[in-house]
């Protein structure tokens, strides 16, 4: 896969919805990834969440999105996708815990 697809499938506006599968009113969390700093796509990121608020998703209010940033460090892209579906993982397992 050439890196520049790569980037773009994981990353820039591309937010994945990682959402928990319990039976609660837990908010969704949406990760959002990409291979720049945050300094570097603050209108991108504006963009983004003006569409969440589109929509009805507040963020801090009804969907929490969790950002991570590779600071141009492609090397790390999957290190931070890791570290995403991590974070989904134990969000799943302490819904489950609670119920």
């Amino acid at each position: 896969m050439k890196r520049r697809t790569f980037i773009t499938a994981i990353g820039g506006a591309a937010a994945w919805p990682l959402l928990g599968h319990a039976q609660q009113t837990a908010i969704p969390v949406i990760g959002f990834l990409d291979s720049r700093s945050l300094e570097a796509v603050t209108e991108r990121v504006r963009g983004f969440r003006k569409g969440l608020n589109e929509t009805g998703l507040l963020e801090g209010e009804n969907v929490e999105v969790v950002y991570r940033w590779a600071e141009n460090k492609n090397d790390r892209l999957s290190e931070l996708a890791a570290d995403l579906v991590h974070r989904q993982a134990n969000a799943t397992h302490r819904m489950y815990q609670s119920t």
